[in-house]
């Protein structure tokens, strides 16, 4: 008779079932101070309960992982992805609340974005994310009459 090794509980792996079950009930919470109504079956309420179900599944299939000790072995951390997406998004940020305007922090981020997956033509992810931010722009802005933070660029559509 052979005797399988005895697997360990992953710690780490149920202290982010806990996490993912705390961040769905927050979202459910949160659904639950809409006072919106809706004429119609679907409101602004189904996707925060959509949201905070699938949470809710990952939270327990991530728990049952952990107890199991079936969660694969994790990969080193790299930050320089992370530093990379951060720093995409604070330029973001910090453009639109100095007037920069949406599409130059969209086509920034996508760049970074982009290098951060390990692509190395930056010059060309920027064109890329500035056609993308146009287009969004054009959309959100004109087609569905939402208004994103305007700047230069946005002042000339």
């Amino acid at each position: 008779m052979t005797t399988s090794p005895k697997r360990r509980i992953d710690v780490a792996g149920l202290v982010i079932a806990l996490i993912l079950i705390g961040l769905a009930g927050l979202v459910w919470w949160d659904m639950t101070k809409l006072q919106i109504l809706s004429p119609y079956d679907l409101g602004p309420k189904v996707m925060p309960i959509v949201v905070s179900v699938g949470l809710t599944l990952l939270a327990i299939g991530n728990g049952i992982g952990a107890l199991r000790g079936d969660l694969p072995p994790r990969d080193s951390l790299d930050w320089k992805p992370i530093i990379l997406i951060l720093g995409g998004l604070a330029c973001l940020i910090a453009l639109v609340a100095v007037g920069g305007g949406f599409m130059i922090g969209t086509a920034i981020l996508f760049a970074t974005t982009s290098a951060a997956f390990g692509r190395r033509a930056f010059l060309t992810d920027l064109l890329i994310g500035a056609v993308i931010a146009v287009f969004i722009y054009l959309l959100f802005g004109k087609l569905l009459t939402l208004s994103l933070p305007a700047g230069p660029l946005e002042h000339l559509f």
